[in-house]
């Protein structure tokens, strides 16, 4: 009895997240088979986008700009921490890390596939002298969370690009 129950509730809960729209994040379908990064190969977020795309994507990073069918340029990236509140003593009780990310993306012709679009990432932390050295642990876990939002935000506007048909290079 207990077990029927159990496949009736997991089944009606099956059902009542597929009904409402939910469904995993799957495998993006990028409009391009090649593309260039134009960032410092050295940098974190390269690696981090590269490994986001070539594993989600059927598109291929290429480290030759001429060789690729679309280019992502990186218009901007700052990283900031921008105090929320002070405590009573006029020490920072609060505070929010940013990252705001430009870019955009042009097709091999140099037609724009994505004009220059921003992506603000904002994470709010609380501050407690007594705990500075978790609160740093907590600041780079929450920075690598941001960067990994930012890739995910990425891979979604990447998606949307429309390259030009053929008949309007002329």
């Amino acid at each position: 009895m207990r077990r029927l129950f159990l496949i009736v509730l997991v089944l009606a809960m099956s059902g009542a997240v597929g009904g409402c729209g939910f469904k995993l994040r799957g495998a993006y379908t990028l409009p391009f088979d090649t593309l260039y990064i134009a960032y410092p190969e050295n940098t974190p977020l390269y690696s981090v986008l590269k490994r986001g795309i070539e594993a989600s994507t059927q598109t291929r990073i290429v480290t030759d700009k001429k060789k690729a069918q679309a280019s992502f340029v990186v218009v901007g990236d700052v990283q900031a921490q921008n105090i929320l509140a002070l405590d009573t003593a006029g020490n920072v009780a609060e505070y929010q890390l940013v990252r705001t990310f430009s870019f955009r993306v042009n097709d091999a012709a140099d037609h724009e596939l994505i004009p220059p679009s921003a992506i603000a990432i904002h994470r709010d932390v609380s501050f407690n002298n007594a705990q500075a050295l978790a609160k740093e642990s907590e600041d780079a876990l929450l920075w690598r969370d941001i960067e990994n939002d930012l890739v995910q935000q990425i891979l979604r506007r990447l998606a949307t690009a429309k390259p030009k048909p053929a008949e309007e290079d002329r």
